[in-house]
């Protein structure tokens, strides 16, 4: 896990706090712009850059993966057949996924016998038990399939890879902390595993808002209580970098969960746990100083009696 500070965003369209965490953290000298999870705008980042006063500099990451997957076409189509792997396994996963938070679901809804409480409080706690352990077999399988890749493929070491390492190394050099923004997260996962970049940014801190926090953490989750189409089921999509443990973050939480619902919120925190689910809303914020967590006021996690908490208390 990233040993530096680790401060975690709300959503920065419409409320900009950036500048005042980047402050906070006491760099004032250049700033790393990672926006790779905006693909091809990647370069449209006026608006940071303005906000920033003019001290960041882009590490273009979405624009030197396009560069290596055409100078290596043989690492091209292995990145491509990996990204086939992990689709199918995704779908195998869903297919039993839906079942199981359904039962868990169903049993949370269900009203208890009198004086038999305890007997459907063991059916819940199976069941959420049940969704664990199917998240912990997906990332494994996941897992299984990165490992693979990396050992038989060792990207750091291709020559189009490492000459971009090299160059963000440079740049990275001028760089007091680097900010992740947000965008398609699995865009921004991948183009960022494929440089291995957190090894690359070192100790600098760094501030990372919406699919950038997600990118970031242990586990990526994708979420949508009510998506345009399919069903609403919260997704262990993939490991993430790693730079943080202990927090899950949740990010646009107000429109895209229904967090009056306290049997939803219930099983997502007892799913996920010991990892505290963060409301990632505008205006707040999560720091992790290299040994412990601290919230914003006002920045809410999901507790497992289906309330939201002050993210700071026990």
């Amino acid at each position: 896990m990233h040993s530096a500070r680790v401060v975690l965003l709300g959503p920065q369209r419409l409320h900009r706090t950036l500048s005042h965490a980047v402050d906070s953290l006491r760099a004032h000298g250049m700033v790393a712009a990672v926006t790779a999870g905006w693909e091809e705008r990647e370069g449209e980042d006026q608006e940071m850059r303005e906000h920033l006063g003019g001290r960041t500099v882009n590490l273009r990451i979405w624009e030197r993966a396009e560069d290596v997957m055409a100078r290596d076409p043989e690492l091209a189509r292995a990145l491509r057949d990996r990204q086939d792997r992990l689709r199918e396994q995704h779908e195998l996963y869903r297919m039993r996924l839906v079942h199981a938070i359904e039962a868990a679901r169903e049993l949370l809804r269900r009203e208890p016998t009198p004086g038999r409480e305890e007997m459907l409080e063991a059916e819940r706690a199976g069941a959420i038990e049940a969704v664990r352990d199917l998240d912990e077999f997906h990332l494994r399988r996941v897992s299984l399939i990165h490992r693979e890749f990396e050992a038989e493929w060792v990207p750091v070491e291709r020559d189009a890879v490492a000459r971009h390492r090299h160059e963000l190394a440079q740049i990275l050099d001028t760089c007091e902390c680097v900010c992740v923004a947000g965008g398609h997260v699995v865009v921004l996962l991948h183009r960022l595993r494929l440089f291995d970049a957190l090894q690359i940014f070192g100790h600098r801190p760094i501030v990372a808002w919406s699919a950038g926090a997600m990118a970031l953490s242990e586990r990526v989750v994708l979420f949508h209580d009510s998506p345009p189409q399919g069903q609403g089921v919260a997704e262990l999509y993939d490991e993430g970098l790693g730079a943080y443990g202990g927090v899950l973050p949740f990010p646009h939480a107000k429109k895209r969960l229904r967090l009056h619902d306290q049997r939803r919120i219930t099983l997502l925190a007892r799913r996920f746990a010991p990892d505290r689910c963060i409301a990632l809303d505008p205006m707040t914020r999560m720091d992790w100083d290299g040994h412990r967590w601290h919230g914003e006021p006002g920045t809410l996690r999901m507790h497992e009696d289906g309330m939201l908490v002050q993210a700071g208390t026990p």
